[in-house]
């Protein structure tokens, strides 16, 4: 008997265009901060940051028809998306791995150029114990009030899950705006040497990423309150628990090597 449509596989969501587009992004991002860094033209990175942003809506849009309306996260569906968390939270923290070898492969062993000294020379870091460690106090409170989210959803506690995830969001904007304002008063630039760099690409990175779970939460958020996500069916969620984890022992290794250790 020949059909006239295909069934939706039991194990597979829809074909979507938005991993092209994702990368493409991505990539037009990537040439537009080099086209801005080279000759002053932000062009190409406003395009990038376009495509991003229009991807990031109808991603999540249709994530969220798929799973909430349509009834395609099956249980294989959902062991693949879980396995895709973790695979990426894996690439993750290789990639934060990367930042950590080039700041003790200087710090370990100052070469003559920076004065055979860790810091170097004429570099004034950070007090570990000022505006770092209000900062750490606020990532690890945010993870609590995460997981206390999480635990209420469990519980069919809905009223707690929203206390919980409004609570997260603002710690992490509160997180934001005072690595921003650390940034504005930094007594040294990126290009201070190879503490200056590995300073701020190590934690400039982690702040992108604190942005990223922040909005990944307020996502979140906006879907409970909509009545998206049920005490038995709320993966969104669980993902960006996970991810937010990730963020706060990420900060807690940065603050003992970089900021605490390395000053």
């Amino acid at each position: 008997m020949i059909t006239l449509h295909a069934n939706h596989p039991y194990h597979l969501v829809n074909f979507s265009p938005w991993p092209l587009t994702g990368a493409l992004g991505a990539l037009t991002i990537t040439s537009g901060m080099i086209k801005w860094f080279h000759f002053y033209n932000h062009s190409l990175l406003i395009l990038g940051l376009l495509i991003t942003t229009l991807t990031m809506f109808q991603w999540w849009r249709d994530i969220t028809r798929e799973g909430t309306f349509q009834g395609m996260h099956t249980t294989p569906v959902n062991y693949g998306l879980r396995w895709g968390m973790i695979l990426f939270i894996v690439s993750e923290i290789f990639f934060f791995i990367s930042f950590f070898w080039a700041f003790f492969h200087s710090s370990l062993s100052p070469s003559i150029e920076l004065g055979t000294t860790w810091p170097p020379s004429g570099i004034q870091p950070f007090n570990p114990l000022q505006i770092p460690l209000l900062n750490t106090a606020i990532l690890l409170a945010s993870g609590v009030t995460v997981t206390w989210a999480h635990h209420s959803l469990m519980e069919a506690n809905y009223t707690q899950t929203n206390q919980g995830l409004t609570l997260t969001i603002i710690l992490g904007i509160y997180f934001s705006l005072l690595q921003m304002y650390e940034y504005i008063e930094a007594p040294f630039t990126i290009a201070d040497a190879s503490y200056g760099s590995t300073f701020f690409m190590a934690t400039g990175f982690h702040g992108i990423h604190v942005i990223i779970g922040t909005t990944f939460l307020l996502i979140c958020l906006i879907r409970h309150n909509l009545y998206h996500f049920s005490h038995i069916h709320h993966f969104g969620f669980e993902a960006a628990a996970w991810y937010w984890h990730f963020v706060d022992v990420v900060w807690l290794f940065l603050y003992i090597s970089i900021y605490w250790w390395g000053s």
